[in-house]
């Protein structure tokens, strides 16, 4: 029987990153914050108000139950790297484990989730500036919001650091100002919400799944989108300052996160009014605030959303642009696209994708009911390939382990293989759950025609490929 060696850093952890280089200027600070507001998004601020209103206080349990799946995945995704930084993160690995096709789909199909991301949320971002300026047309504001950000990625990574960390200050602070207010209204019962307010509300009014439980599960497939770019620490590795250990924390706080900024969050939207006074399309942090009478609570939370909206942007330039140099100098992308800038920033892939995500603020204004809609199913579909060969990966790399070809690392998957299995049902089950929805079935759709694609364009490459050797 072979034995399993066990290394905390199996590889050298220097400053520098010679096989791709990029500069390590992202500190752990930076990391950190970005590893929490990687978490919350426009999902959480605007999202959640329709899925309050769909099934109630059951809304909770959703967030709970996906979020363990999430931290499943990301405990994968983290042993991992602590075995290999990359980068190219999850599609590197998915090279390595499971062949150069999963790598490949994985690839493109995560560029393609954030541009998609990217063309929704900067387009929002127009929208949201408009509340303080109407006359400006939403394609200008919009395309300001994006080139202001395509020049702090083209800067420096460490400025893109910074504006991420300060993005998700804003919104942890939303979420925490909420969360003590509404405490303090059910401990204190100041404001007019005083008298009713109470933790009574996530049962008695109708139970806290109203619908039954079948409705509340069909919740779900929401819920799992809501946490989609958590994933995006993993591709920080390249340029990290010191990866495995700034990861490792990033990823062992996830619980804590979701805990308090998604359910504690929930818990105390739905227990300060009934789930019955929240309505679809309002944020239910607006209603709250202004429940409560703080003035311009419209205001406040636009400026939040707008902050959430940019984040999201922000960070979609760097992942994309990272992913996409990745295929490149794999083969798997024009040569081109390789190249670094003068401060080991990918110039040609940052510009690319940004271009790219602008010709996408043309189709979401022109048609944001129809074709844009199948544009960002692709997004969401993607999340759950890329979720999905992070679990699978982690088994690859695990029965290489017990072979003795690979060195075990620390910091691993609890419970594995038991608990990738578990997560990976867990998905599949959101997928069952889609195909029951005309609202997510679409998205299942796009997805086949993309793999189609992809499965072509990769087989025409791999046929040039043998021709010309």
């Amino acid at each position: 029987m072979t034995s399993t060696r066990v290394e905390e850093h199996p590889r050298d952890t220097g400053t520098a990153a010679p096989e791709e280089g990029y500069r390590r200027g992202l500190g752990s600070r930076q990391i950190q914050m970005m590893a929490i507001g990687g978490a919350i998004g426009t999902g959480l601020f605007y999202g959640s108000g329709e899925g309050i209103a769909a099934v109630g206080p059951s809304l909770v349990a959703c967030y709970a139950a996906a979020g363990v799946v999430i931290f499943l995945i990301m405990r994968a995704l983290g042993e991992l790297l602590t075995q290999r930084p990359t980068s190219g993160s999850f599609a590197d690995h998915a090279r390595e484990f499971c062949g150069p096709f999963a790598g490949f789909v994985t690839g493109w199909s995560y560029w393609a989730a954030w541009v998609a991301s990217c063309m929704a949320e900067v387009t929002a971002a127009g929208h949201y500036i408009a509340y303080w300026w109407p006359a400006v047309p939403v394609w200008a504001t919009a395309a300001t919001a994006l080139v202001v950000l395509l020049a702090a990625n083209l800067v420096s990574v460490a400025l893109f650091g910074e504006l991420e960390f300060w993005f998700a200050t804003v919104k942890v602070v939303a979420i925490i100002a909420m969360i003590v207010i509404g405490a303090g209204v059910l401990t204190f019962g100041f404001s007019s919400l005083g008298d009713s307010a109470s933790v009574r509300h996530l049962w008695a009014d109708g139970g806290f799944a109203p619908h039954g439980a079948w409705a509340s599960m069909a919740a779900l497939p929401g819920v799992v989108f809501a946490y989609l770019g958590v994933e995006l620490v993993g591709l920080t590795a390249g340029e990290a300052e010191n990866p495995r250990k700034t990861l490792r924390q990033a990823i062992n706080t996830l619980p804590v996160r979701i805990a308090v900024f998604y359910i504690g969050a929930l818990i105390v939207l739905l227990s300060v009014l009934s789930w019955t006074a929240y309505a679809p399309g309002v944020s239910p942090f607006v209603q709250v605030f202004a429940k409560v009478g703080i003035p311009g609570a419209a205001g406040i939370m636009n400026f939040v959303v707008l902050t959430a909206a940019l984040s999201s942007c922000n960070s979609g330039i760097y992942s994309a642009s990272r992913m996409i140099r990745g295929l490149a100098l794999n083969g798997e992308a024009p040569k081109a696209l390789a190249g670094l800038s003068g401060r080991h920033l990918p110039l040609p892939a940052v510009v690319l994708s940004t271009l790219v995500m602008g010709a996408g603020i043309v189709v979401n204004v022109v048609s944001p009911d129809k074709a844009f809609v199948y544009i960002t199913s692709v997004s969401a579909c993607a999340g759950l390939w890329t979720w999905s060969m992070i679990l699978v990966s982690h088994l690859r790399y695990r029965s290489r382990v017990r072979a003795g070809l690979l060195p075990a690392v620390g910091f691993r998957m609890p419970g594995a293989p038991v608990t990738n299995w578990l997560a990976l049902a867990s998905l599949v089950f959101v997928v069952v759950l889609m195909t029951t929805s005309a609202d997510t079935r679409p998205g299942l759709y796009v997805w086949a025609v993309w793999f189609t694609a992809l499965t072509v364009v990769y087989g025409v490459a791999k046929r040039r490929n043998r021709k010309g050797s």
